[in-house]
């Protein structure tokens, strides 16, 4: 417990409130004295000796809840053992089932404690399991949710997964040499892969009720909250902003092209007009100007980390999108798959919410910029043109696969502008499994948008016209 106060007090630092050594060292020796048995005691042992100024109470009270509750309902998915799921199922009966219990207590003895929890289903044994693997890690450098995936592969490392995963297929095995027929086999393999993700769901729960223990606090405006922390309702305010940003930018630039319609002075047509009357009054002549109107191809992660901004994104492009001869919308996790009919057959909030719900790229799946730019590469290229402007939302975070920045490199040569869009403050760039500044070198321009603000500072640089 006392490396759990340690870390709690870091916790509370990294939301603003100062906490010295002795402070920290008086929360131990007083819980030493009291104990953790009653909680509402506890809790205020740890109020009185490392909260010392009024208006951090309540981010003692948030910080507290986050951090000390909640870690076994992380594990409410595993609600019964695999022996009696498969009794309660009935899908092995008799002396298949038997035989099947009988090696499971075999070999359990033998198996990672991780395993033995999976397999009795023992949630407080797993929480318990979790907990010690989150104090190996320096969850201190958690400074944005977007940062998950990279922190649950470390705590399921830590917890012991590769050695669970490697027990319970040495079971497999061992229930398929004792002569266990090929379909009782995949029965039990069904139940022990579903057992595995419902872990590995749990584990990724667990880092981001962790990450939203240690939030700064922020501005309550729904334009200046990060996108990652809004609710639903913020959400639909958020989205009814960026409609109207949209439609003002949209205004003022056709305004903009309505004003340069015709081209610069033509100073030779000018004189000859002009002279049979002396050029009193001149009337100005102007070269005709052909209007352009550029092509724009928008990609964008829809993973769970990005989803909030991805949903902005989508939502002001496709509003500007009169400004465009062309919009093309693709969407990526792992695949690249493309939604641009989405928008022409449905309402722009429907399109979006059929683009960022899985219906073309699997949701499941680990995000893999290099693979996502190398197929869209591959697919696409020929269809980038000199007015073409791609247009690319997402962290940047690769989960340490290979970056294929030569496609990247490809897109810039043959496109008019390549843009990155990234939901991330650029200090988390290229930390971890982020690819961000080796992408940004192969890019026209990477502008950071965390909030409807930062949008709408940048609106008009986004917008080729």
């Amino acid at each position: 417990m006392d490396a759990r106060i340690v870390e709690f007090a870091e916790v509370l630092r990294q939301n603003g409130v100062r906490v010295s050594t002795s402070e920290v060292q008086d929360a131990l020796r007083a819980t030493a004295e009291v104990g953790v048995q009653d909680r509402a005691l506890f809790r205020s042992v740890l109020r009185t000796t490392l909260v010392k100024r009024e208006l951090d109470v309540e981010t003692f009270r948030r910080a507290f809840d986050f951090f000390f509750s909640g870690a076994a309902r992380t594990f409410e998915a595993i609600d019964a053992s695999l022996a009696k799921q498969l009794e309660e199922e009935g899908y092995l009966e008799g002396d298949l089932l038997k035989m099947v219990i009988y090696q499971m207590n075999l070999l359990a003895p033998e198996m990672s404690p991780l395993a033995q929890a999976i397999l009795a289903g023992d949630r407080a044994r797993l929480a318990q399991i979790f907990r010690q693997a989150s104090l190996q890690l320096d969850l201190g450098q958690l400074e944005s949710p977007l940062q998950t995936g990279f922190f649950t592969r470390r705590m399921l490392a830590a917890a012991g997964m590769e050695r669970a995963r490697s027990d319970l297929k040495s079971l497999e095995d061992e229930l398929k040499a004792r002569g266990l027929h090929a379909e009782g086999v995949e029965i039990v393999s069904r139940h022990v892969a579903a057992a595995m993700r419902k872990i590995e769901d749990a584990a990724r729960a667990e880092v981001k009720r962790q990450s939203e223990a240690r939030i700064r606090r922020r501005t309550d405006a729904v334009t200046e909250k990060p996108l990652h922390l809004l609710t639903q309702a913020e959400v639909d305010q958020m989205e009814a902003a960026v409609r109207t940003l949209a439609e003002k930018l949209k205004s003022r630039m056709i305004r903009k092209q309505r004003s340069h319609r015709r081209g610069s002075l033509n100073v030779q047509r000018t004189l000859r007009r002009n002279m049979p009357w002396d050029g009193v009054p001149m009337v100005p002549m102007f070269r005709t100007r052909r209007p352009e109107r550029p092509e724009l191809v928008v990609l964008c992660d829809v993973s769970d980390s990005v989803r909030n901004a991805s949903r902005m994104m989508l939502l002001f492009m496709h509003t500007l999108q009169s400004l465009f001869v062309r919009v093309r919308s693709f969407v990526f996790v792992s695949d690249v798959g493309e939604v641009t009919q989405f928008f022409k057959d449905l309402d722009v909030s429907e399109a979006i919410d059929a683009a960022t719900a899985g219906r073309t790229v699997s949701m499941s799946a680990n995000s893999n910029y290099g693979r996502a730019l190398a197929d869209f590469t591959r697919d696409h290229l020929g269809s980038i043109t000199r007015r073409t402007t791609v247009m690319i939302i997402g962290d940047g975070r690769n989960n340490y696969n290979a970056s294929n920045a030569w496609a990247l490199k490809d897109l810039k040569r043959k496109a008019k502008r390549v843009l990155w869009i990234c939901p991330e403050d650029r200090g988390n760039w290229g930390i971890g499994d982020s690819e961000m500044l080796t992408y940004e070198k192969h890019c026209t321009q990477a502008v950071v948008v965390t909030s409807v603000s930062d949008l709408a500072r940048i609106a008009e640089q986004l917008v080729p016209v």
